[in-house]
């Protein structure tokens, strides 16, 4: 009988799984330029990795996340260090402000082809587990933080969110700006950039080399 998935495990066996790979080379990606390739192509082969030892939910495109169920509640992540980001559905302006609703789970990754072996070899240089509550856009948090110690009210909330362009209608942000009031959002440490689906950047989660409550380094850059 396979042993039931936890967060706890996930972390140990994401850490694991980047030192193996690191050390793996590859023939399956030799030549691959399209990140989203490599990175289904990672993902997969993690899924696949877990699955033989644990038992857990794997999502469906009807969930929108990889792995749905309510004790993991987490999407897989894999993305290049020259450009770490992903994209992830849109579903309301508040993810940007509270958190995406689900943790991300992500791989960041150096490509290094060998031309004369033909094999390719993707070295691990960053894996971070990010709790959904630190899942929101930094700047935002950040300076509606900064706003509500200095006695904001709903309406200088409201020119803010504008001024910003969130993507929300008049009547969601007013009950954005009374949330906030009521609610003082955490701090998010993604750079969310809004479109048709939201753009993910993590840049500064490659780069934290603090510890932050909600963040955990499974694989620091450089270290």
């Amino acid at each position: 009988m396979k042993q039931k998935l936890t967060i706890n495990i996930l972390v140990k066996e994401a850490k694991a799984f980047c030192r193996k790979e690191s050390k793996f080379d590859n023939p399956d990606l030799f030549g691959i330029t399209d990140g989203k390739a490599v990175g289904t192509f990672i993902e997969h082969k993690f899924q696949k990795y877990l699955s033989l030892k644990y038992e857990y939910i794997i999502g469906s495109s009807a969930s929108g996340i990889d792995m749905p169920s309510e004790d993991i509640n987490t999407d897989i992540k894999v993305t290049s260090a020259k450009q770490p980001q992903s994209s992830c559905p849109f579903r309301n302006a508040r993810q940007k402000i509270y958190g995406l609703g689900y943790n991300l789970l992500v791989f960041v990754y150096e490509k290094n082809d060998d031309p004369d072996k033909k094999i390719s070899n993707l070295n691990f240089v960053s894996c971070s587990f990010i709790y959904e509550n630190r899942t929101a856009d930094y700047q935002l948090t950040r300076t509606i933080r900064q706003m509500l110690e200095n006695n904001a009210n709903s309406e200088d909330i409201i020119a803010y969110l504008t001024d910003r362009n969130l993507p929300a209608e008049e009547i969601t942000m007013s009950q954005l700006a009374e949330e906030i009031l009521a609610n003082l959002p955490q701090q998010g440490y993604l750079t969310i950039s809004n479109a048709l689906q939201w753009r993910l950047q993590y840049g500064r989660i490659v780069e934290l080399n603090e510890n932050v409550e909600g963040i955990i380094p499974i694989i620091r850059k450089g270290g």
